[in-house]
């Protein structure tokens, strides 16, 4: 995906000051790129609400490039991203919302929100499905935590599995032990899940959401989409405001 050419705060005010300056220091004249200058940061100073003017029109430019270009990652991406049968969800299937979320395991805001975004079905009556998208963007045992929930899944324990992995309150307490005994909590075969988490399937899995997730420029987690709306963060209640829109067609 294309970014947005960023100009900095100084840039910015040049600019500005420069298509402000009076029209005889713009002219052909003989003044000089000295005079010019010096004239630019004078009115600068004579005039600092233009500071505040050129850096609220630049962001409010750039928020708008890379709303659109969101969009068009959406629009490109959809079926994959809202329909891939390999994907694991909570809610009914003909839901007429989708959110779908990115995460890590290591992500402190994925666990605080893990189990509000669960619960998004109920919340909203039926009207919401929630499709979960493993990215582990920290790699390591991030990794290793996201193909043992995909391989859970094949034995029918996904959420579980997710759930209880979002659950464990410190980062330090993901380890491969730490993995195994969960999965022997909730009933799932060990030696099973491992085998699976080796093999080609399950590790296709995973590479494809990654692949996707790069696609949309998902560059941190939690990332969660609806409809055209890509939003970063935890922002809950963003979240809602867009479900909500959904719902009201």
């Amino acid at each position: 995906m294309n970014r947005t050419l960023r100009l900095s705060p100084f840039l910015a005010l040049g600019f500005a000051g420069l298509a402000l300056l009076p029209a005889c220091a713009q002219g052909g004249g003989t003044t000089d790129r000295a005079e010019v200058e010096k004239i630019v940061e004078e009115y600068i100073l004579a005039n600092p609400e233009i500071i505040e003017k050129a850096l609220i029109a630049l962001t409010e430019k750039d928020r708008q490039a890379q709303a659109s270009a969101a969009k068009a990652a959406i629009s490109d991406n959809a079926s994959a991203l809202y329909n891939d049968s390999a994907d694991y969800f909570v809610g009914d299937a003909d839901a007429p919302v989708t959110v779908v979320e990115f995460f890590d395991y290591r992500c402190g805001y994925c666990k605080r929100s893990a189990e509000w975004t669960a619960n998004l079905p109920k919340t909203y009556d039926g009207n919401v499905r929630v499709v979960f998208k493993e990215y582990p963007i920290f790699g390591g045992i991030s990794e290793t935590a996201a193909l043992a929930a995909l391989a859970s899944g094949r034995q029918g324990k996904y959420i579980d599995m997710h759930l209880a992995l979002m659950a464990l309150k410190s980062n330090d307490d993901l380890t491969e032990k730490k993995i195994d005994e969960l999965a022997m909590q909730l009933g799932i075969d060990v030696q099973r899940m491992r085998a699976d988490m080796k093999s080609d399937g399950v590790k296709k899995q995973l590479a494809d959401m990654q692949a996707l997730g790069r696609k949309l420029n998902v560059n941190g987690t939690p990332g969660y989409f609806i409809g055209d709306q890509a939003i970063e963060g935890a922002n809950l209640p963003r979240i809602d405001e867009v479900i909500r829109a959904e719902i009201a067609g």
